[in-house]
């Protein structure tokens, strides 16, 4: 085994997975990109770190998704999964990004601010309640899940009474999206999760054709009745799924691992406090330091090179965002968390074609979340070490224990 061998390797042991930072680093020493020996992190065959070489292939038409099999057989979690715009590609990838492009636009997130902020104050009456006897609450379950599930559930029109309905069956869901999740037991419960949300949807939009109202479903089924996209039935709950999903999980991941360390300088936290660019600052370098999103694969069309590495036709490439977001070559002392950087611009939400569409959003909630929490609960206490998902494709934290008071 080379040392790229060892080092991807590492990164799916346990330790790898709670800490793979030092594996990221070994690979910078070896280089931007390296190739991978056949077998040793199927079905990959080189890996990219680099920042630059990472923003690359994603912005590169010449490289695509794992194109999605054609056969009849697919698993219903599979099915659902390579409809979505999320991982397909061209040209049903373009048909259904244009639908929800028109409906999910920067002007509208924008104009959600003081709804946001409405929520925020919802989420902080719920952690106040559940921390009210002075003990240890979970941050996780009681703010970081409750904050993005309320925002895109209002967005899209789903009931707030599902939202922990809707929970489980993202976990299951994600267990399975995980390297290693493929186990027939992860796959059987994704399966179940995926057909309850399929009917939970499909219910949705037909409830929205019979009395739209002012959400993100009604839009859709709108344009799609007046012939401005073409999306079947099907196709628009499989993006409404996904949609909502990721919109959940990046940003309760993104609040969840940003917490400690604003929690762990109170210089910091007094800058979030009094200074509306530090906050987001310091979201950039959450983003940066602690990608909720690991890596992607890419699929190059025809016989390439990736940093001077050759990658044949079908060779799928190991795309490390997290390493990226640590290039030494792209950011001084890369694993300093220093919320004073500029022009950060990690690679947290993908590039190119497949650029994550509720990015604005999930950066919008962390920036009014961050200082309203600590406003609220200015003796907001760690109560122990975070603890890890141990996922490989999502970092985030199963649970962050807290208390309201301290000294």
């Amino acid at each position: 085994m080379t040392d790229a061998d060892l080092a991807v390797a590492a990164r799916f042991t346990e330790q790898g997975r709670d800490d793979p930072y030092p594996h990221y680093a070994r690979l910078h020493e070896l280089g931007p990109v390296s190739p991978l020996t056949e077998g040793v992190a199927p079905p990959f065959v080189a890996v990219a770190n680099g920042y630059r070489v990472v923003d690359q292939v994603l912005r590169d038409p010449g490289f695509i998704k794992q194109p999605s099999r054609l056969d009849w057989d697919l698993e219903p979690v599979q099915a659902i999964l390579q409809q979505s715009m999320l991982f397909s590609n061209d040209p049903h990838h373009g048909r259904s990004r244009r639908a929800f492009n028109q409906v999910f636009t920067a002007r509208r997130v924008a104009e959600l601010e003081p709804a946001v902020r409405r929520l925020v104050e919802s989420a902080l009456d719920g952690l106040a309640k559940a921390g009210a006897d002075g003990g240890v609450v979970d941050f996780v379950d009681e703010f970081a899940y409750e904050l993005p599930a309320a925002v895109i559930g209002a967005m899209i029109g789903v009931d707030t009474h599902d939202i922990t309905w809707l929970r489980e069956r993202i976990r299951r869901i994600d267990d399975y999206l995980d390297l290693g999740g493929k186990q027939q037991h992860i796959l059987d419960i994704a399966n179940a999760a995926t057909l309850e949300l399929s009917e939970y949807y499909l219910d949705l939009v037909r409830r929205r054709r019979a009395d739209p109202r002012d959400d993100l479903v009604s839009d859709l089924v709108r344009a799609l009745a007046a012939g401005e996209h073409e999306l079947a039935d099907d196709e628009l709950v499989a993006n409404l799924l996904v949609l909502f999903n990721a919109g959940v999980v990046t940003t309760t991941n993104l609040l969840a691992n940003g917490l400690p360390y604003l929690l762990n300088s109170p210089a910091v936290a007094e800058a979030v406090c009094t200074e509306p660019r530090a906050s987001a600052d310091f979201v950039e370098e959450v983003l940066r330091y602690e990608s909720s999103v690991q890596f992607l694969g890419r699929v190059p069309l025809a016989d390439t090179e990736v940093g001077g590495v050759p990658v044949p036709a079908g060779g799928m490439v190991f795309l490390l965002l997290g390493a990226a977001n640590r290039d030494p070559a792209r950011y001084p002392d890369p694993d300093t968390f220093d919320p004073t950087r500029r022009n950060s611009q990690p690679i947290a939400f993908g590039a190119g074609p497949h650029f994550c569409i509720g990015a604005a959003l999930s950066r919008l909630e962390a920036r009014l979340a961050f200082p309203m929490i600590l406003e609220r609960f200015p003796g907001l206490r760690l109560a122990g070490p975070p603890v890890r998902t141990g996922q490989l494709l999502l970092r985030g934290c199963q649970s962050v224990p807290i208390t309201l008071t301290g000294s």
